[in-house]
């Protein structure tokens, strides 16, 4: 894909000003969705549907299996954006800024992610635009697909803002 974000060894500011609308971030790496991880997710959330737990329930439920929660795919988006850009989400200094999940402009769980399926996601920058504090907004489609399948897991625009380093914590 032409217009793809250079790597970079961490999110930065450098990283948010060279996204500009139309360019192409993605797609991320494939990422198996285990049964283990829809378990953990389960218990994090408190949410025991047996529609996503229990494989047995399941087997006869709807979709013939456990699915992964539709909350879990929105969850991983992070993770395979910082995949997609090459980046580290444990490598930054929130002193020099950070960026943060801010939200969705619109977000569809399109079709079931099947446990054991292996999922990635594309990203391609909508829009940029400065706040009222000074930081930057940037609005990213996302098309989650799911490996051998037609149709998407999701389809969203996701809102990430970029918050400049504070000059207070710059010295300390």
């Amino acid at each position: 894909m032409s217009g793809e974000v250079e790597m970079n060894d961490f999110v930065n500011q450098q990283t948010f000003q060279n996204f500009t609308p139309g360019r192409i971030i993605g797609p991320s790496e494939w990422l198996t969705v285990s049964q283990e991880m829809i378990d953990s997710f389960g218990t994090a959330t408190l949410d025991h549907d047996p529609m996503h737990v229990d494989p047995e329930w399941a087997a006869a439920g709807p979709f013939g299996q456990t699915i992964a929660f539709g909350f879990l795919t929105v969850s991983l988006l992070s993770y395979m954006m910082h995949r997609a850009l090459g980046t580290d989400a444990g490598r930054y200094d929130p002193a020099k800024g950070y960026y943060m999940n801010y939200g969705f402009d619109r977000l569809r769980l399109v079709s079931p992610v099947p446990s054991g399926s292996r999922v990635r996601a594309q990203f391609q920058v909508a829009e940029l635009r400065p706040d009222s504090e000074s930081r930057s907004i940037v609005k990213f489609d996302v098309l989650v697909e799911v490996e051998g399948s037609e149709r998407p897991a999701m389809v969203a625009e996701w809102l990430t803002v970029w918050v400049p380093p504070d000059p207070e914590r710059e010295h300390h």
